[in-house]
C-alpha cells in the first residue's frame, strides 16, 4: 500500500471512528436513561434471547397435564434473539443490556450510511447522509426499545457495502449472500434484498451474481430450516409468522397489525408450523375471494408504513406510563414524524439531476426531462402534504417511478444508488402485500437519508466530463 493510500485509510479510520462516538452519545443515553421492562414484540425477544443464554434453546416450558415439557419456539425469526443472547452470556441479562447494544447499532448504522454515501456521493454528501441518520430523533429513542430493527438496517447496510466494495466480483457475492442471510434470520424480507442485489452488480454478471447472492443467503438460513424441520410439528424456512401475517392482511380494516383469533379460520391447531400454513391458506383463500378488497388496502398498509413514527413513543409510554404523558407523548410523535417525514418526501430528489438547458449538445432535451421530474416531485410533495394526514408514501412511489422510468439526463445511480432503490423497493413491496407498521420503515431510514443527500446533482453526463469525474 503505498503512503498516499495508508494516509486515506487512516483519515477514513478516523472519521469513521468519530462519527461512530457522536452517533452513540446520545443513543446510550437515550438507552440507559429510558430503557425499560420490554414490551410488545421486545418481550419475546428479550425471553427466547434469556433461553437461548441459558443453554435451552430457542423455546418456551409449557405444562401438559401438570407436567412441565420443553418446547421449541420459531414463531418469530430467531437472529435477533440469538444477538442478544450472545451479550447475555457474558453480561447477564439486565434490562440495559439489550438497549445499550441497540445504540451500538445504530451508531454502527450512522456509520455505514457514511462509508456508502462517501463511495457514491463523495466526502461532503456522505458526510450529510450520515448526519441525517445521527440526528434522526426516532433513531434515537428507538435504541432504549428491545427491537430488531436497527440489528436489521446494520446488516442490510453491511450486505450493500460488501457489494459495492468488491465491484460485482464472485466472492463479494457470496460474501454479500452470507451477510443477507444472517440479515434474513433477524427480518426475514431481507432475503428478498439477496435476489434483487442483481441492479448493484455489472449488467453482463447480474443475474449470475445474484442467484450466487441468493444461493449463499438460502445456505445460511439452512442449518436454522434443519433444526426446525428436527424438532417442530413441520418444516419451517425460518419463522413460522408468514402465514399469519399474509393472513393479517386480508382481513385488516385499516391496513395495520390486527389480532388474529381462532374464529378467523383455523380454530383446531396442532403446532405453530401447521398453525401458520393454515393461516396462510385461510389467507390465500379470503384474497382470491375478493382481491379487489386486498388491492385496495394497499394505500392504507403503506401509509401506515411511511407516513408517520410513532411507535417508539407507544412503546416507551407502554413501558413506562408515568414517564409518557400524553402532551409528552404528542410532542414527540409529531417531532420525530415530521423529521421522517421530511426526509421521505426529499428522497425522490436523489433520482433528479439538477437541470442544465444549455443548447451544447443537444442537452436541453436532458436539461428539460430534468425540469419536469423536479416539478413532478415537488407537486407530489405538495400532493403529500395537502392529504389528511399527509400522505408521504406518495414520493415513496415517486422515487420508485423514477428509478424505472431512467429519463435523459439523470443522475449516476451506480451500485449503491441501485442497491438502495433495491432495498427500498423490496420492502414497499413486503408491506403492500402483508400489513403496514411505521416501525417497518426504521431499517430504510439511511436509504431515504442517502436519497436525500444525493438530491440535485450534477447529470450522469455532465459528472463523467469533469475532471474529478465528481457527481
Amino acid at each position: 500500500m503505498t503512503r498516499p493510500a495508508r494516509d486515506e485509510a487512516r483519515a477514513c479510520v478516523g472519521v469513521g471512528t468519530l462519527l461512530f462516538l457522536l452517533a452513540l452519545a446520545p443513543r446510550l443515553a437515550a438507552a440507559l436513561l429510558l430503557a425499560r421492562e420490554p414490551v410488545w414484540d421486545g418481550h419475546y425477544y428479550h425471553f427466547g434471547a434469556t433461553r437461548i443464554a441459558a443453554g435451552l434453546g430457542y423455546s418456551e416450558d409449557v405444562f401438559l397435564q401438570g407436567v412441565r415439557v420443553w418446547k421449541p419456539w420459531c414463531h418469530y425469526p430467531v437472529g435477533y434473539s440469538a444477538t442478544l443472547a450472545a451479550a447475555y452470556r457474558v453480561l447477564g441479562s439486565g434490562l440495559w443490556v439489550a438497549p445499550t447494544l441497540n445504540a451500538v447499532f445504530g451508531a454502527l448504522v450512522v456509520v455505514l450510511t457514511w462509508a456508502l454515501g462517501r463511495r457514491w456521493l463523495g466526502e461532503r454528501r456522505g458526510r450529510l447522509a450520515a448526519a441525517l441518520v445521527a440526528l434522526h430523533p426516532g433513531h434515537i429513542l428507538y435504541s432504549a426499545l428491545v427491537m430488531n430493527e436497527l440489528l436489521s438496517s446494520a446488516l442490510a447496510l453491511m450486505a450493500l457495502l460488501v457489494v459495492v466494495v468488491t465491484r460485482g466480483r464472485w466472492r463479494g457475492a457470496l460474501g454479500a449472500g452470507v451477510v443477507f442471510g444472517v440479515a434474513a434470520l433477524v427480518r426475514p424480507p431481507l432475503l428478498l434484498g439477496a435476489a434483487l442485489s442483481r441492479w448493484s452488480q455489472p449488467r453482463a454478471r447480474g443475474w449470475l451474481l445474484a442467484g450466487l447472492t441468493s444461493a449463499a443467503a438460502v445456505v445460511t438460513v439452512l442449518p436454522w430450516t434443519a433444526r426446525n424441520c428436527a424438532t417442530m410439528d413441520g418444516c419451517a424456512f425460518i419463522s413460522t409468522n408468514g402465514g399469519w401475517n399474509l393472513m393479517i392482511g386480508a382481513v385488516t380494516q385499516t391496513g395495520r397489525f390486527t389480532t388474529l383469533r381462532s374464529t378467523d379460520g383455523c380454530p383446531v391447531v396442532t403446532g405453530q408450523v401447521q398453525q401458520d400454513r393454515c393461516w396462510a391458506e385461510e389467507a390465500r383463500r379470503r384474497i382470491l375471494a375478493d382481491p379487489g378488497r386486498w388491492v385496495s388496502l394497499i394505500p392504507k398498509k403503506l401509509s401506515n408504513t411511511f407516513d408517520h413514527e410513532s411507535f417508539a413513543v407507544g412503546y416507551l409510554r407502554e413501558a413506562a406510563p408515568g414517564l409518557w404523558p400524553e402532551p409528552r407523548v404528542a410532542w414527540w410523535r409529531e417531532l420525530i414524524s415530521g423529521y421522517q417525514r421530511l426526509l421521505t418526501l426529499l428522497a425522490p430528489l436523489g433520482l433528479v439531476a439538477w437541470p442544465s438547458l444549455r443548447r451544447q449538445g443537444g442537452r436541453w432535451r436532458a436539461g428539460a426531462a430534468q425540469l419536469g421530474a423536479l416539478a413532478a416531485v415537488a407537486g407530489l410533495a405538495a400532493l403529500a402534504l395537502r392529504a389528511e394526514p399527509p400522505a408521504a408514501y406518495l414520493a415513496v412511489l415517486g422515487a420508485l417511478l423514477l428509478a424505472l422510468l431512467r429519463l435523459p439526463g439523470r443522475p449516476w445511480l451506480g451500485p449503491t444508488g441501485r442497491g438502495a432503490l433495491a432495498l427500498l423497493g423490496s420492502t414497499t413491496l413486503t408491506h403492500a402485500v402483508f400489513f403496514g407498521d411505521d416501525r417497518y420503515h426504521v431499517v430504510l431510514t439511511p436509504v431515504l437519508a442517502l436519497l436525500t443527500a444525493a438530491a440535485l446533482r450534477r447529470s450522469a453526463a455532465r459528472a463523467a466530463a469533469r475532471p474529478d469525474g465528481g457527481a
